[in-house]
């Protein structure tokens, strides 16, 4: 796959539904090279999206309608960094660069490329989504809030799910060649999808009450220590 029709998929009309976003990284997925470092994060993103749309809590989410929207807008941020970064926009996350100037490198981990991916989602996209999607919902949720629950659930999920793809990307992938999943256990010890999504809504909540200049100064900051740690996901146990 070009990377002009990587371009093509992701500027084509914004998906709207949960099945709209899979669809799309199922086109992603099944266009890009195994030795795509992309292709890997995409495969992981894949797996948890549909884990979540699948395996809904017991009783159901509290709040599905604004959870579902959460999720859309979030895989919005990735298909947007995407084209930023095929089109050479100058206003790419340093987040993001951390794993697209490294995708065809060798020597990196499936793994790797795949939590590189996710700290740069979590850790610099998520507070923006869920300042818009509150936005749009005209909500500014608690940590008592109902919506908060169904966050915590999305981790708990997360937190199960996460480890078996990583085991299935080191080692499970006909076709592809078996890598260390020993260091699956030293990665997640280094970078937790909780701990991450967690600080995700502390600071989405600290940005909205900050003044324009001081949030775009706060963003900035955190982008930096985002691609900081995304690279040396890349660059840990090689």
């Amino acid at each position: 796959m070009s990377d002009q029709q990587l371009l093509q998929l992701v500027t084509s009309a914004a998906p709207a539904s949960i099945a709209e976003v899979i669809d799309l990284m199922e086109k992603i997925d099944a266009n890009l090279a195994s030795g795509d470092g992309l292709k890997w994060f995409n495969f992981l993103y894949l797996a948890v999206t549909k884990e979540i749309r699948d395996h809904p809590p017991a009783g159901g989410w509290d709040r599905e309608n604004w959870l579902t929207r959460l999720d859309v807008v979030f895989a919005g941020f990735y298909f947007s960094a995407i084209q930023a970064f095929l089109e050479g926009d100058s206003s790419l996350a340093s987040s993001w660069a951390a794993l697209f100037e490294a995708r065809h490198q060798s020597g990196i981990d499936r793994i790797q490329f795949a939590l590189a991916g996710m700290n740069a989602h979590i850790n610099h996209d998520l507070s923006l989504a869920l300042i818009r999607t509150n936005q749009e919902f005209g909500i500014h949720p608690s940590l008592t809030s109902p919506e908060h629950d169904d966050f915590e659930r999305v981790n708990s999920l997360l937190e199960a799910v996460t480890p078996q793809v990583l085991q299935t990307l080191a080692v499970g992938i006909v076709g592809e060649v078996v890598q260390d999943a020993g260091k699956i256990g030293r990665l997640l010890a280094f970078w937790s999808v909780s701990a991450a999504r967690d600080l995700a809504w502390d600071f989405g909540d600290h940005l909205t009450r900050l003044d324009e200049i001081s949030r775009s100064f706060a963003i900035s900051a955190q982008d930096q220590v985002t691609g900081a740690l995304g690279r040396s996901l890349l660059a840990a146990f090689r």
